[in-house]
């Protein structure tokens, strides 16, 4: 129910936006380190092109990329090391990818959390069927159920929940994933880049896509796409160097098409 009043419109506060901002103060919690980088994402957005121009299909560019990340963290596993409560570092073998995927909710498309699990062991197209298949059969899926059920908890419990879970990497894993993935681009148009909040001990937001002059493969200057992405890391389990050898891998994977070799 709205109320009105001369000159605004007083809402109720959403249970839902309370559980963001909950995960906002565990997340300020940690001690963020951010990368803003520019990758040129001209040559797999090009194959993503001519396959729907082949067969009609639009091919996920956010489970391309989610794939190369899951790859990259595949080969610099450090990216997602967790404390226990005895200081040690966990370090997962399977990646699990917490996503915003925009969903059809009463008639309007809102972005919702979705898991990839075992990310690494997937090809590209099982990661984009089974986005796909999320978006179809969201409404019956009975998440947006359990999460308003979540919500209408007691504030204190819910808290009690956060600290506990955020205190066992195994619970984390099993209830938010070991790394969160937000594709801010497919909600809005135009270059940019966005900081998301550090829940994980790596975040990564793909911002807007930008065209401007750049290399092209044989040295010459033309038009190029180039995608932003941010990379934030939590300082107290990972350092610079690590943080960027495993920047410099995901940004080859994704530059280079990996995954898309099955589209050619």
């Amino acid at each position: 129910m709205m109320n009105r009043r001369v000159g605004c419109q007083i809402k109720p506060f959403s249970p839902v936006r309370q559980v963001t901002v909950e995960g906002g103060r565990m997340a300020a919690q940690r001690h963020p380190i951010h990368g803003l980088i520019e990758v040129d994402v001209t040559r797999p957005r090009q194959i993503i092109q001519d396959y729907k121009t082949r067969t009609g299909e639009t091919f996920s560019f956010t489970a391309f990329t989610l794939y190369c990340l899951a790859r990259a963290i595949e080969e610099h596993k450090d990216v997602q090391a967790y404390r226990d409560w005895r200081g040690r570092l966990v370090i997962f073998d399977d990646v699990d990818i917490n996503v915003m995927v925009e969903v059809e909710i009463e008639g309007r498309k809102v972005p919702v959390p979705h898991f990839v699990r075992a990310a690494n062991r997937k090809s590209a197209r099982d990661i984009h069927d089974q986005i796909r298949a999320f978006q179809t059969g969201y409404r019956h899926s009975g998440e947006l159920k359990g999460l308003r059920l979540f919500a209408a908890l007691p504030g204190l419990v819910r808290r009690v929940f956060y600290a506990a879970v955020f205190r066992n990497p195994f619970w984390l894993k099993s209830t938010f994933g070991t790394v969160g993935l937000t594709a801010v681009g497919m909600f809005g148009r135009g270059n940019g880049w966005a900081i998301p909040f550090l829940m994980h001990s790596l975040e990564v937001a793909l911002g807007g896509i930008a065209r401007k002059p750049g290399i092209g493969d044989d040295d010459r200057i033309e038009i190029r796409e180039y995608l932003n992405i941010t990379v934030s890391f939590d300082h107290d389990v990972i350092d610079g160097a690590p943080a960027a050898r495993f920047t410099q891998c995901f940004r080859e994977f994704v530059e280079s098409g990996r995954g898309l070799e099955s589209l050619l």
